[in-house]
This record gives C-alpha cells, sequence and structure tokens, in this order.
C-alpha cells in the first residue's frame, strides 16, 4: 500500500517484496505461494483496474495446490485465495 508516497517506485516495491519474502520463509510459508501487489489505497491503484502509475508492473504469480494462478490487481488476488 502507499505506493503514492514512493512515486510508485520499482526499486521500494521489490526491496519491500525481499524483505517480506524473507519473513514469510522464516515464519514456515511459501512466498511464492504470495500474491505481492503495488497498490495505493489512497489513488485506487492496482486495487481493481491496472494502474497506469506502475507500468512496470507485469503482475503477480503464485503457486496453488490447484497449479499456477496469475492476476494483476489486489482483486485478483483475493479471488485467488483458496477456502
Amino acid at each position: 500500500n502507499k505506493m503514492d508516497t514512493t512515486k510508485w517506485s520499482e526499486d521500494r516495491f521489490n526491496e519491500i517484496v525481499k524483505e517480506t519474502s524473507t519473513f514469510i520463509k522464516k515464519v514456515g510459508y511459501n512466498p511464492k505461494s504470495v500474491a505481492f501487489v503495488p497498490i495505493s489505497g489512497w489513488h485506487g491503484d492496482n486495487m481493481l483496474e491496472e494502474s497506469a502509475n506502475m507500468t512496470w508492473y507485469k503482475g503477480w504469480t503464485k503457486e496453488t495446490k490447484a497449479g499456477v494462478v496469475k492476476g494483476k490487481t489486489l482483486l485478483d488476488a483475493i479471488d485467488a485465495i483458496e477456502p
């Protein structure tokens, strides 16, 4: 969230993904099963529709029991959560 405060920085997003992935591993989860989506709640970027402010973002991929799932928005990530 708050990608607007970083001027939609790809470098900052990648830094957060790396730090979060390390933590996820430490607590026993697989980071490949997590969808990382850069969003701005204030502006609505990548929440329901792709953002023109982050053209560098090509979407997320995560591994599930059913196979690989892909998406681009937070809504896609929520829809991909397995029950």
